[in-house]
């Protein structure tokens, strides 16, 4: 199978040219709205929340640290989960111990010795499932990814369209029409907003050219539009064709297909480029970074993330905020520092306190860049429910009330400096501009009232005094299994455990944090 990759640029840490009077401006309306992020994280920890009047009837709220709120709480923001076709539930059917993911990208000598250099293309893949009797199997685990996310209060998957129609591969141009098909068939409110990748085959098309490939995909009744009746369509890697090309498709979409386009585009450098889209454009979108010093809460830069929302804005543009857990990528011996689940929670908070009006969850399932939300052998769905929080304290305005004391486990299963069995010769590197490589175990509680928390890695034992509400107690990474507990008095009232331990001699060298829930 032949890939594509992304690359992340963090144009904003590195730039230091003099700044326009528009600039200012744009640096003005990041302070006043850094006033906001201090808000949040008093309001993420304590008052004020929604409390909903009675338990929810989501089944998933058990899982939880709080009932899911009713869908008259929301606020009409918009979650969008990035789907990525090249890696669906199951590539083959197979069973889980000898099918294409256990034998070809997660082995060194698979795909016929491609990946030996790096030690094997993936290092983690979707929860398994045993094969399907069922001849439409693939559109049965579209399905099912449509009602896991659904599970998860996500509005849509924004697919990556990676191909033309002429490629009729799966996971080439079959995967965006069945996936709107899958949709249709679990929910009609759940949409599929189209993501044109401009990175790969559509980048030496014309304006017309793509317009007659997006023409198919616009007529299917679950891709995303408007209240108005506007189809979203919103490119990856926009700029890789200009303002005015874009110009044109829009207007051959309207004039020879009779759509009209509301264009949001997704860009690797917002600030290089919203001047010159504004003008087409009904919303904007950055692909962002990947760690915590690339997300600040805090600063007066307009090209930060927070002074991407706001220069949105001041253009009359809604803005769609990027949230992203970590980056690893062992094909391209890259990764980004991720602090635990620190670059999600600020994630979350810009997108909060920057009033951003969609998110869009950076990836749902993108395994080569390490980077998927969705259930996983690594994560299981304790991701999506760690993330949760975020999530509802941004589609209601106030952070859900805690009525279940929970804990949830972020940890690796290696130091970053273990020299793995596996000699790749290529290792991982940090990606320059990140957060600093760290080596730590995070216990992120959600608390009912104050609680000690114990975390114990090998033989060392941190404890921390945590308070009501969301906090983290960090503790030093070591070599052997790794379990917390949460106790109030006498009382235990929330323990979890590692479903691997840190390990001295890794196989492989796994950059990725592994995540477990005390209530999963």
């Amino acid at each position: 199978m032949s890939i594509r990759t992304r690359y992340i640029r963090t144009p904003w840490i590195r730039k230091t040219a003099e700044y326009s009077f528009e600039t200012i401006c744009f640096t003005l309306a990041v302070i006043v709205v850094a006033a906001l992020i201090a808000a949040y994280n008093t309001q993420s920890r304590s008052a004020p929340t929604y409390t909903p009047t009675s338990l929810s009837a989501n089944p998933e709220s058990a899982a939880l640290p709080f009932d899911i709120p009713p869908k008259s709480a929301l606020n009409g923001k918009l979650v969008f989960a990035h789907y990525f076709p090249p890696y669906p539930v199951s590539i083959d059917n197979a069973n889980p111990s000898s099918d294409y993911y256990a034998t070809q990208y997660l082995t060194v000598n698979g795909e016929n010795n491609k990946h030996v250099r790096y030690g094997g293309f993936l290092r983690d893949r979707p929860t398994p499932r045993q094969p399907i009797a069922d001849a439409q199997w693939r559109q049965r685990d579209l399905e099912n990814e449509v009602r896991s996310a659904i599970a998860a209060d996500i509005d849509g998957f924004s697919v990556d369209i990676i191909a033309k129609a002429t490629d009729t591969s799966w996971w080439g141009s079959t995967v965006p029409t069945a996936l709107i098909k899958a949709a249709a068939a679990v929910d009609p409110n759940f949409k599929i907003m189209l993501m044109p990748d401009m990175n790969g085959a559509f980048k030496n098309m014309t304006a017309a050219q793509m317009a007659a490939e997006m023409k198919p995909y616009s007529t299917m009744a679950s891709s995303f539009k408007l209240n108005d009746g506007r189809l979203v369509i919103s490119p990856f890697l926009a700029e890789n064709k200009t303002a005015g090309w874009w110009s044109e498709f829009i207007t051959i979409m309207k004039n020879s297909y009779g759509i009209n386009v509301a264009f949001v585009p997704v860009f690797l450098d917002a600030a290089a480029n919203r001047n010159s889209f504004a003008s087409i454009s009904y919303g904007m979108s950055n692909w962002g970074n990947r760690n915590p010093a690339g997300n600040p809460l805090s600063g007066s830069n307009p090209n930060s993330p927070m002074g991407l929302a706001a220069a949105a804005h001041s253009l009359g543009k809604i803005w769609m905020q990027p949230v992203a857990f970590q980056d690893v990528r062992p094909s391209q011996s890259i990764y980004d520092e991720a602090q635990n689940s620190q670059n999600l929670q600020n994630m979350w908070q810009i997108a909060i306190a920057s009033n951003s009006e969609w998110v869009q969850l950076v990836t749902w399932n993108d395994y080569s860049e390490g980077t998927s939300f969705a259930p996983s052998v690594g994560h299981g769905r304790a991701l999506l429910d760690m993330s949760s929080y975020g999530l509802y304290t941004f589609r209601t305005g106030a952070s859900p009330a805690i009525v279940r004391d929970t804990a949830y486990l972020v940890y690796r299963n290696q130091l970053v400096s273990a020299v793995p069995v596996n000699r790749s010769a290529a290792p991982m590197t940090l990606r320059q501009w990140s957060s600093p490589a760290r080596d730590t175990v995070e216990v992120l509680s959600f608390l009912t009232a104050p609680a000690v928390v114990k975390v114990t890695v090998g033989t060392t034992t941190t404890t921390c005094n945590a308070p009501a509400g969301m906090s983290s107690c960090i503790a030093p990474l070591k070599v052997g299994a790794v379990k917390t507990t949460v106790v109030r008095g006498a009382t235990e009232v929330a323990k979890v455990s590692s479903h691997t331990s840190v390990t001295a001699t890794p196989y492989n060298q796994n950059l990725e944090y592994l995540v477990d829930s005390s209530r999963r």
